[in-house]
């Protein structure tokens, strides 16, 4: 049976880092915490000068949050530490002193659109749509909403949020700056990730460290606005309104 795990393998200067979950790689709450964590360790690891993130399979790169874990949530604070679990990472990913890469094999959904947003580069195959789902499911994108809306700008992000039951394709995400490359085939997606990784791990870290300060120049506040942005999902999830949502969302397709 397919167990959900993260690992990280450090070659070459590069630390990739892989996470799955045999449902559509959507992320629990200890997967959450276990790949920030990871990402932190790459991150103060000297042996690693870049980052790669990624997922297993082709088919979805994150479906966003368990759903059977928010239909488990019973109170305020169970709930603001389950949508925390997204903050620590888009935060984790944010502070690492060396750039991450992110390889967008599928669709991305909700966190997963989140994780993507909060790379520095973000490469992905043709095949990988992007939807912001959460106003579906009677909640918003309030924990992931501050790096997709400084990766794509607030009018792309609005369109996302807004429109929560339609499909962006991969032309559009490029478009509109959230994937930077967009490739017809795995085989050149994942070629393109090892050259570009290749070539930042023989660039000169104090440039990369200095360059990713000043990228994230303005985010400083991050650590406490995605812990209150936490508290508002965490709250509406408890809803009756949210939980008949995902109870009939759960029934359909991501």
């Amino acid at each position: 049976m397919l167990t959900q795990k993260i690992s990280t393998e450090i070659s070459k200067g590069i630390a990739t880092i892989t996470f799955f979950h045999p449902q559509s790689n959507s992320l629990p709450g200890v997967l959450l915490r276990e790949l920030a964590a990871e990402i932190r360790a790459a991150g103060e690891n000297d042996d690693a000068r870049v980052i790669v993130l990624k997922s297993e399979g082709e088919k979805a790169f994150c479906a966003g949050a368990s759903f059977d874990e928010l239909m488990s949530i019973h109170d305020d604070v169970t709930g603001k530490i389950f949508f925390s679990g997204f903050a620590e990472v888009i935060n984790a990913m944010r502070k690492a002193p060396k750039f991450i890469i992110a390889a967008v094999q599928g669709k991305a959904v909700g966190g997963g659109v989140g994780l993507a947003s909060a790379a520095d580069y973000t490469l992905a195959h043709e095949s990988a749509s992007v939807k912001l789902s959460e106003l579906a499911v009677g909640i918003g994108p309030f924990v992931v909403g501050p790096a997709v809306e400084r990766k794509i700008g607030t009018a792309a992000f609005m369109h996302l949020s807004i429109n929560a039951a339609s499909w962006k394709d991969a032309s559009w995400a490029r478009e509109k700056g959230l994937y930077n490359e967009v490739f017809s085939t795995h085989e050149e997606l994942n070629k393109a990730v090892t050259t570009l990784a290749d070539t930042l791990a023989t660039s000169h870290p104090e440039a990369m460290k200095m360059l990713k300060k000043i990228f994230w120049e303005g985010t400083e506040n991050w650590d406490q606005l995605l812990l209150e942005r936490a508290g508002m999902s965490g709250a509406l999830v408890l809803s009756e309104f949210t939980r008949n949502a995902i109870s009939k969302f759960k029934q359909g397709s991501r």
